[in-house]
């Protein structure tokens, strides 16, 4: 017990290092500390989570990864001017599979049938929205990026954006806490990731963008990791719907 508590404490060290460092622009010392921080995390997961689920121990593992490759491509050789900037495609398609194993885990054990069904129509509204937060998120970068890019950043932009609505979906079908957390953390990972977009490719390095989009994402961390102590307790009745004694 006590070394859980002293790890939590070191990650909420490392995570208010990561926003300082981050707010402060210093993209390599910031890649470094949430590199560590997610490889903390994992450990803290692994060792101290009584109900482990293996596809949110692979989200942290993939995830980690990418920050890895991150801090790899300020520290390795340069790219060409003209050259295939590798280390772009390689973490972002790790970022969309650890994206993917986070959908995974929320729809996992879903009655999709009965989701269908009973939720049609929120469904279709989302799928609405998707397309068109995705297309105007996406045509930020039209112009700064090559073609290949556009369609890489185009498929991460859908896939947050789809982890956002699955979430949504999940909450309303099931409505426990676990859900709700998985909810609150796609929400604050929506809105940082928005965010870096701003950051990297309108106004660049911008103190004030670097903190929010940093803190959104520590605090959707806090979220996953909650959720990941919490069970799902199934479908259950809303408030109103439930009869009262009198």
């Amino acid at each position: 017990m006590l070394v859980n508590k002293i790890l939590k404490v070191v990650l909420l060290l490392l995570g208010v290092a990561f926003i300082v460092l981050q707010s402060l622009a210093y993209e390599v010392e910031g890649v470094v500390i949430s590199s560590l921080t997610l490889l903390l995390l994992a450990i803290l997961y692994f060792r101290y989570t009584e109900n482990i689920s293996n596809i949110f121990f692979w989200f942290l593992a993939v995830f980690t990864t990418a920050e890895m490759c991150k801090y790899l491509s300020y520290v390795g050789p340069s790219i060409p001017k003209d050259g295939i900037d590798y280390y772009y495609y390689i973490t972002n398609i790790l970022y969309i599979i650890s994206y993917i194993l986070l959908i995974v885990r929320i729809i996992k054990g879903l009655d999709l049938k009965k989701v269908f069904s009973e939720l049609s129509i929120p469904i279709l509204i989302l799928i609405v929205l998707d397309i068109l937060c995705v297309s105007v998120v996406s045509a930020t970068t039209e112009n700064v990026l090559s073609v290949y890019q556009n369609y890489l950043e185009f498929t991460y932009n859908a896939i947050i954006m789809i982890l956002l609505s699955v979430a949504l979906i999940g909450y309303m079908y099931r409505n426990d806490n676990k859900s709700m957390l998985f909810l609150l953390a796609s929400i604050f990972i929506v809105f940082s990731e928005i965010i870096q977009i701003a950051y990297y490719y309108v106004l660049e390095d911008d103190q004030n963008l670097g903190f929010i989009y940093s803190l959104f994402l520590v605090v959707a961390f806090i979220f996953l990791y909650l959720q990941s102590q919490l069970q799902f307790t199934g479908p259950e009745p809303e408030y109103m719907d439930e009869s009262l004694e009198v």
